[in-house]
């Protein structure tokens, strides 16, 4: 072989591998769903909780940006671990220019998963609309949640069977009142905090709190280049990407990757249920 068809050949497999790569990233990583299993220790959790299980779905994004039948099967996929607590943390929609998809997202919520103890959900930046100043698209989000059982917090906590939740609206819309949310937090008592955008977790509303926080938002970047930080993450804090985090005064962030897309494209970074084991800690 000489040397112009050496970098002939070495061209041709490059420009392969890069449409290989391409394709991958377009049409298989983004419905390589991950079921992520991991156990959760929390101060204060009842014994009849040990070893419940609760699972996180965030960042649906329904729209036209990809086949909501997807979600739908994700959702078949979950249905089977029979989990104990569903939590849902925001994002449920993406506009397609500047309309709501009503019946794909009704379509997906009617399958939704729902746990035998309870479902919970909080709203994300995109359930707030255009520019995330639409609060009527968030109600009528937030009523379509709860017509199929799944409680929405905004700014406000509940209780089911002993395990305490604090929900938080979203941190780029229009009811971010964290101060408020967090009044009801009883250290004595075991709780989980629920909060779209981990940006939150940096700013100084936390007081004594000393537990889980989960998030979503930043997809882990969707897009990560083999060891190097993702391209793209729309949070102030670049370190908030995906996966646990130990905060200050004990409390453990989690960054779910979400099921759905902003964009049909994911590159080492799988689409994610995250699946917890309580425990005490």
């Amino acid at each position: 072989m000489n040397r112009r068809q050496f970098i002939n050949r070495a061209f041709l497999g490059i420009t392969g591998m890069g449409l290989l790569s391409g394709l991958y990233a377009w049409q298989i990583e983004p419905f390589r769903l991950e079921f992520v299993q991991m156990p959760m220790p929390i101060k204060n959790l009842p014994k009849a909780l040990v070893g419940k299980t609760l699972m996180q779905i965030s960042d649906l994004h329904v729209g036209n940006r990809f086949n909501h039948q997807y979600i739908i099967d994700s959702f078949t996929k979950a249905k089977a671990y029979q989990p104990d607590f569903v939590v849902y943390t925001g994002d449920y929609i993406s506009l397609h220019q500047d309309q709501v998809q009503w019946d794909k997202l009704s379509a997906v919520l009617n399958n939704a998963v729902t746990g035998k103890i309870a479902t919970i959900g909080i709203l994300g930046n995109h359930d707030y609309g255009k520019n995330w100043a639409q609060p009527e698209i968030a109600g009528t989000i937030a009523k379509m949640l709860a017509e199929k059982n799944i409680q929405v917090l905004r700014n406000n906590n509940t209780e089911a069977a002993g395990l305490h939740f604090i929900g938080f609206d979203d941190y780029w819309g229009m009811n971010f009142q964290p101060e408020k949310a967090m009044s009801s937090f009883d250290p004595a008592k075991a709780t989980i905090v629920l909060c779209h955008n981990p940006d939150v977790c940096d700013l100084q509303v936390w007081g004594d709190y000393n537990s889980w926080i989960l998030s979503g938002h930043t997809h882990g970047g969707q897009v990560k280049p083999p060891f190097l930080p993702p391209l793209i993450l729309p949070v102030k804090n670049k370190l908030y990407a995906a996966g646990k985090y130990a905060l200050s005064n004990h409390r453990t962030l989690y960054i779910n990757r979400a099921l759905g897309h902003l964009w049909q494209v994911r590159f080492n970074v799988r689409p994610e249920i995250t699946i917890f084991t309580l425990q005490q800690a």
